[in-house]
């Protein structure tokens, strides 16, 4: 993401919405990258988001319809290990009521 700001509006309304147990903003960055036939040199703000496989769908449309950028980097990593406790409390804020479904 371009700013901090918006990093934040993206992180809050992913766990408001429940797509998410936590968002965690990292930055600024700097990216070096290719776009549109030239390649870019940018500061941005990375989200990790901590949620479900059920959920990815989900998530992956509301990042696509609330981020600035035409192709955001939307990524899931496998996780081959981690505590029972964790992942309980990512399964149980992730649960979405009536009011956010």
């Amino acid at each position: 993401m371009p700013s901090t700001e918006e990093a934040v509006k993206l992180a809050r309304s992913i766990a408001g919405e429940r797509l998410a147990a936590c968002a965690q903003m990292v930055g600024p960055i700097r990216s070096v990258y290719w776009w549109q036939g030239e390649i870019k040199d940018a500061q941005e703000w990375q989200l990790l988001i901590k949620t479900t496989a059920a959920l990815f769908p989900a998530l992956e449309a509301h990042i696509k319809a609330n981020h600035s950028y035409d192709t955001p980097e939307i990524i899931a990593t496998p996780i081959v290990a981690g505590s029972a406790e964790y992942f309980a409390w990512i399964s149980a804020e992730t649960r979405r009521t009536d009011a956010s479904s």
